[in-house]
């Protein structure tokens, strides 16, 4: 009997652990976003148009940053994705976390202070992207729009997601986000970071539950 049950106490025990450490990716995810705001040195690139909708419509940026989210997920049935609870969590949680990390985190003045917000919010970010990948419970919904239309086009991920960021990027600044060193430096840190962490994160499945490919991170 003792050997009966321990496949499912494994099993349990396997679902415990991909369900804390997607939940705490994405809360890390949020932390980082706002750690990225607070150094005023620009932002990721999604962020650029989270925060420049924000600043236009008043809104918070954790609530813009969850509509957006459900927008774009709305995209993904004509490019026929199939979401994820790991998806789903992703348009809410990262929302509230970043709210929430908004109001209890400083406004620092010094340079070096704001420089270290940015660099680790980077870093964190790396982190929070290879934990809530690394459990294979769905990608987020703007790396899902980017998998979608490299699926339904044939064109490359880089050059799909470079436009799609691009597009984002100039919305965002017209709207007001800002663009700076830290945009730059996620661009180019974000993707070597990830990559490194992924295996070190990465949940094994058992045989009989292959676990969907990773995309390539983009920013949620």
């Amino acid at each position: 009997m003792t050997e009966r049950a321990a496949p499912g106490r494994r099993r349990g025990t396997l679902i415990a652990r991909r369900l804390v450490q997607l939940y705490a990716g994405l809360v890390l995810y949020g932390v980082s976003m706002a750690l990225m705001v607070r150094s005023r040195l620009g932002v990721m690139p999604w962020d650029v148009l989270h925060q420049g909708l924000s600043r236009q419509s008043g809104w918070s940026m954790g609530l813009v940053t969850i509509v957006v989210g459900a927008l774009v997920l709305l995209a993904w049935i004509p490019l026929r994705q199939r979401p994820g609870l790991g998806t789903v969590s992703n348009v809410v949680v990262v929302g509230l976390a970043l709210d929430a990390a908004l109001a209890l985190l400083p406004v620092p003045d010094g340079i070096g202070v704001r420089a270290a917000f940015a660099v680790g919010g980077v870093l964190l970010n790396a982190v929070a992207t290879a934990s809530y990948i690394g459990v294979h419970l769905g990608p987020g919904p703007r790396d899902g729009l980017m998998t979608g239309v490299v699926s339904r086009t044939g064109g490359s991920v880089r050059l799909v997601r470079s436009a799609i960021e691009v597009v984002v990027v100039a919305v965002g600044f017209l709207l007001g986000g800002t663009v700076g060193l830290t945009t730059v430096l996620y661009a180019l840190g974000i993707g070597p970071l990830v990559h490194a962490l992924l295996p070190r994160l990465s949940v094994e499945l058992p045989a009989a539950a292959p676990a969907a490919p990773a995309p390539e991170p983009s920013g949620r």
